[in-house]
């Protein structure tokens, strides 16, 4: 029997992944590209969880130079075979390695505090550093004072740019600084108000250990965007920045499509690969077809347990999705317009602006659409230049990227019912008022966000959704009844003298309308709804016929028994 070696879930150091023999998609190659390209400070920005934290674990134990001989985690991997003039690299390094991605915290104070653990726990992965009598005393006590949480908040700004030139001292090496997710608590700060503060954080602490520090060999930074306007590099000449619109690194993050047929072929999954495709894949880095690597591992993890498991969106559902929450609920009328084309499997042009800042992601602006773009909530298909503007034609990536957009229309719905309420809609129902009932469904589509992957049930869902959770009624979706299953049924719960009927139709146009309400109506005889609910003692039925057409136009037609 073939055994499958264990899926890293969620583990992001690379050592852990190879000494336990986990499953590894290999990326090695970053090391050999990164070396050819000889420059001083990289940028690379992608979605959340395309890999970023990883390759830089797996930099780190390139390249740090350490007790541990880390040169057998290389074995049979890519880089082992690119030659000496790479592998002679390997451990020769003193290394500075921070992750910002914790520092998310709802105010300055608190955010400022969990940077100075990320520096104290460097400090103290350090601490031999700081015993050699190479060190100076002032640098010793610094050391003591940062671990102890004595040292004044001005030095904190600096202390990588010091911790370097303590490396450089002891080891007579310059070092590699690789700084993970960057950009977190500058969009945290954004949408909680501390947004200046920590810039000048950010720009002080890149300054002195990017721009301004003799004894650095590179530096990789990642994170989902670049924000080179707010001055946060500021100066950095020496800066070359990878985005999703680069093919250089382009097949790095994230797993290509080759790279997902062996996934399949190693755990037997190979008729899953379409099905795969259609929910993870649609990323577009440089000319490099992506898959979503987290959501690629959750499915295999879970179809090599069970062979029927369904495709589930993965991803979206680790993710806190609040920008696409933003832009349904404070989107105006053309923004939500954009959403809706976007959702029918339309495209949108918008001019891509890569250095775009947290200051000017406005909800209604073209600067958002490049925010989803860089974020993973959009795919370019084309792009041309137009004066001193790159233009993007963009679409949503896949079917996983589609249920986020959905879900947050649903919440929105839900919360504008809850809202504005919909008593005016049901008494026009239950009163035999067809003219009501058609004007109340036409003024919410005209407040609704639609999208037509199935054009009945999304229309069945959407009126379903309106007259929910009446007081005194039962009201009932795709319920047993007759010859079938009646769209939507409303009975009263005591009396049982009164009940409706609605059969819910698509028309190809707005001139079919009435015919495709005639049908509504044909269907409820011909499956004989009223007969079966006269049976239940309701005397008098109310019979709708509901269309609906691309246009969001609604038509009611009624008979009653």
């Amino acid at each position: 029997m073939k055994e499958f070696k264990p899926i890293p879930i969620g583990v992001e150091d690379f050592k852990e992944i190879i000494d336990k023999g986990s499953y590894y998609v290999d990326k090695t190659g970053m090391i050999q590209e990164l070396l050819d390209s000889n420059a001083k400070v990289n940028l690379f920005t992608r979605p959340r969880r395309f890999g970023k934290t990883l390759n830089l674990s797996m930099l780190q134990r390139f390249f740090e130079k350490t007790d541990e001989d880390n040169a057998y985690l290389f074995n049979d991997l890519n880089i082992s075979q690119a030659g000496e003039k790479y592998m002679q690299h390997q451990g020769q390094y003193p290394v500075i390695s921070l992750s910002l991605k914790s520092m998310k915290q709802g105010n300055y104070v608190e955010a400022f505090g969990c940077f100075k653990d990320v520096l104290q726990k460097e400090f103290w992965r350090h601490r031999d550093v700081f015993e050699s009598n190479t060190i100076l005393p002032k640098y010793k006590e610094l050391f003591s004072n940062i671990c102890s949480d004595k040292a004044p908040d001005l030095e904190y700004k600096t202390t990588i740019r010091t911790l370097s030139d303590c490396l450089y001292a002891v080891y007579q090496k310059k070092v590699i600084i690789l700084i993970d997710e960057y950009d977190v608590p500058l969009e945290a700060s954004h949408f909680r108000g501390f947004y200046d503060e920590m810039v000048d954080l950010i720009r002080s602490v890149f300054e002195s250990a990017l721009k301004t520090n003799p004894y650095l060999e590179f530096g990789v930074l990642t994170g989902c965007l670049r924000v080179s306007k707010e001055s946060i590099f500021t100066g950095l000449n020496n800066l070359n920045v990878y985005t999703v619109l680069n093919n250089d690194f382009s097949n790095h993050f994230g797993f290509t499509q080759q790279e997902v047929e062996k996934i399949t072929d190693d755990f037997d999954i190979q008729d899953k690969l379409s099905e795969m495709k259609q929910w993870y894949d649609g990323y577009l880095f440089g000319q490099t077809e992506i898959y979503n690597p987290w959501s690629i591992l959750k499915y295999v993890q879970s179809a090599r347990s069970n062979e029927t498991c369904p495709s589930q969106p993965y991803w979206s559902n680790t993710s806190s999705n609040d920008i696409i929450h933003e832009l349904v609920i404070n989107g105006n009328e053309e923004t939500h317009s954009q959403i809706e084309a976007l959702m029918n499997g339309e495209s949108l042009t918008k001019p891509i602006y890569e250095d775009i800042t947290y200051r000017n992601i406005n909800i209604n602006t073209d600067y958002i659409w490049s925010f989803l773009l860089f974020t993973g909530y959009l795919k370019p298909i084309s792009m041309h230049l137009e004066g001193d503007l790159i233009y993007a034609e963009m679409v949503i990536p896949n079917r996983e990227v589609g249920t986020v957009y959905k879900r947050m229309i649903m919440q929105w719905f839900d919360e504008k019912i809850r809202t504005t309420g919909t008593d005016d809609l049901f008494k026009a129902i239950i009163d035999g008022n067809a003219e009501g009932f058609e004007e109340e469904v036409n003024n919410w589509l005209d407040e609704s966000i639609s999208y037509h992957d199935n054009y009945e049930s999304f229309y069945h869902g959407f009126l379903a959704g309106l007259l929910m959770g009446r007081r005194g009624y039962r009201v009932e979706s795709n319920r047993e009844n007759g010859k079938g299953r009646t769209d939507i049924t409303i009975c009263e719960y005591r009396k049982r003298t009164f009940a409706v009927v609605i059969e819910v139709k698509i028309a190809k146009n707005f001139m079919d309308l009435d015919n495709a309400c005639d049908s509504a109506m044909k269907q409820i005889a011909e499956k004989k709804y009223v007969a079966n609910l006269k049976q239940q003692y309701y005397k008098k039925v109310l019979k709708y016929g509901v269309a609906f057409c691309s246009e969001k136009v609604c038509r009611v037609k009624l008979e009653a028994e």
